[in-house]
């Protein structure tokens, strides 16, 4: 019941969001015309302003150890920005994630993960990509395909609970949850079209050579026939390739003609650190894919290898940190987690490792500062749930409930267990909000008051009234004394009470009647 009201809040979210953003498409999906004034720009900036750090700290968080490499991705996208249809305070970021994928979100916020610019070999090749993401914000692409549904749920992140750091679920908690569906948005066969038609035609004002985005095409084309690639993850679940745009590009570049500058020269030397570094993050991928197989060994091993090819990146840290959690050592993975904070202190997830660190070592009122700091980048379930415990274990309920119901909205079992804490406290408070309670007759004509159970927990000390009504006026005009229900009801379980001195001849007559349930509470 508690996550079904927190689902249609979120879904309330989303509908808004979407209302502010959806528009009629022109003939040119990009330019700012009539079909834009549905909604103001100052909206649909704001849209994007808002979702855009949480799906950068869901993706994996920024790739901040080259910022030369951020600012050279920039000054690209900047070039493409100058001779686009519509103007928009675009924004470029790196992204720490080595699955190849790039993406855009309303207002012109794009990223590009640090795996996608491994496999791009020109710079001609980035504004391809670039030029066909700054379409997909611009027209609004993201916002059109949630609006059909075509959304996925969020992105899947590995914060652990104690040692569950191998459940990988969706622990995105809160407004943060429509970044992350932004970000993942899949795009249509005619978004598709359109992003691919329009970012050639800015590629060829920029002054780069169009025939990089047919032949990064047909390149995509042959890797998707691989199921193997990591492309498969990443780029074509949302970008899908296909013979058919590779020959709707072809037109393109046959109308617009070829020509211009490919940059392979000083691509190769912007992304020639990131490059000689790609070792040691395939070493981090395997050890992340060792310690959810258990293998803390193998793991180790490879978080070691991976520091002594990039000692500067706070992930590899993160890892060794998330090993030693999950062999019970807090104390040794709260040091590992605190160098990673120290490294990049603006990535969510060893805030809330450290918390969990902290609070399995019993300093609680560190843990919440941990715990606070990380739902500031981005609110998850893990989070929140500490500290709804630690809000109960001094007493103060209204926090405790609060933390319980925003960890709750989370589609995992911590959600789960932290729905159950939430009706644990606020049940007892007000059973009417969790029990179902109504009236019914037997053969005979007696009267019961009959409540059902519909919680996971078992309850005892029914206490129900039942209330009579004027069939003509609607009016109560009689009402019984409180009435308890003899032992516990269990879970998905009904119980009953005889309302003596009361018979009922018809169906009719039984509606007239109503069941309030005004105390209850939870079966020890």
């Amino acid at each position: 019941m508690l996550k079904q009201s927190l689902s249609k809040s979120l879904t309330l979210m989303l509908v808004t969001a979407i209302s502010l953003l959806t528009t009629a498409c022109g003939t040119n999906p990009v330019t700012h015309k009539k079909e834009f004034q549905l909604v103001s720009e100052s909206q649909e900036i704001s849209m994007g302003t808002q979702n855009y750090g949480p799906a950068r700290q869901s993706q994996g968080g920024d790739y901040v150890i080259d910022p030369e490499l951020t600012a050279y991705v920039q000054s690209v996208g900047n070039k493409l920005a100058a001779v686009s249809d519509r103007k928009l305070p675009y924004e470029y970021t790196v992204l720490n994630d080595s699955i190849p994928n790039a993406w855009a979100m309303p207002g012109g916020k794009i990223a590009f993960n640090r795996g996608l610019l491994y496999e791009l070999n020109s710079e001609a090749e980035l504004a391809a990509v670039m030029g066909h993401e700054m379409v997909h914000a611009a027209a609004r692409h993201g916002a059109k395909s949630m609006e059909r549904g075509i959304f996925m749920q969020g992105a899947m992140i590995a914060v652990g609970i104690g040692t569950q750091n191998s459940d990988y679920a969706n622990l995105i908690v809160g407004g943060a949850q429509v970044g992350a569906q932004l970000a993942t948005s899949k795009y249509g066969r005619n978004a598709e079209s359109e992003a691919d038609l329009y970012g050639m035609q800015y590629m060829k004002k920029a002054g780069y050579d169009p025939t990089a985005a047919v032949t990064l095409q047909e390149t995509f084309v042959r890797l998707s026939a691989d199921r193997k690639s990591n492309f498969i993850d990443g780029l074509f679940a949302s970008h899908p390739p296909s013979e058919i745009r590779v020959a709707a590009n072809k037109d393109t570049l046959a109308q617009i003609g070829a020509g211009g500058d490919w940059g392979r020269e000083i691509y190769a030397q912007k992304v020639g650190k990131l490059k000689s570094t790609q070792a040691a993050y395939k070493a981090y991928d395997e050890g992340v894919k060792a310690l959810a197989a258990k293998d803390t060994a193998k793991a180790t091993t490879l978080a070691k290898q991976a520091i002594a090819g990039e000692p500067r990146e706070a992930r590899f840290q993160e890892l060794l940190g998330d090993i030693a959690l999950s062999q019970k050592k807090p104390a040794e993975a709260l040091t590992y987690y605190n160098k990673a904070i120290q490294v990049q202190p603006g990535y969510f997830k060893p805030h809330v490792q450290g918390g969990i660190a902290l609070y399995d070592l019993g300093r609680k009122a560190e843990a919440e500062q941990y715990l606070a700091k990380s739902n500031t980048l981005l609110p998850t379930a893990p989070s929140h749930f500490l500290l709804g415990k630690m809000a109960e274990e001094r007493g103060d309920m209204q926090s405790a409930l609060k933390n319980y119901a925003v960890a709750a909205d989370s589609n995992s079992e911590i959600g789960k267990q932290s729905s159950a804490e939430y009706v644990r406290l606020d049940l007892p408070q007000h059973p009417a909000k969790y029990l179902q309670a109504a009236p019914q007759a037997d053969n005979f004509g007696n009267l019961y008051a009959v409540v059902a159970n519909p919680t996971p927990l078992a309850v005892n000390r029914v206490q129900v009234r039942v209330i009579q009504y004027d069939a003509k006026t609607g009016r109560a005009i009689a009402q019984s004394q409180p009435m308890l229900i003899n032992g516990s009801i269990a879970s998905n379980k009904r119980g009953q009470v005889a309302v003596n001195g009361v018979r009922i001849a018809t169906q009719q007559e039984l509606q007239l009647y109503k069941v309030v349930i005004e105390a209850a509470e939870l079966a020890k």
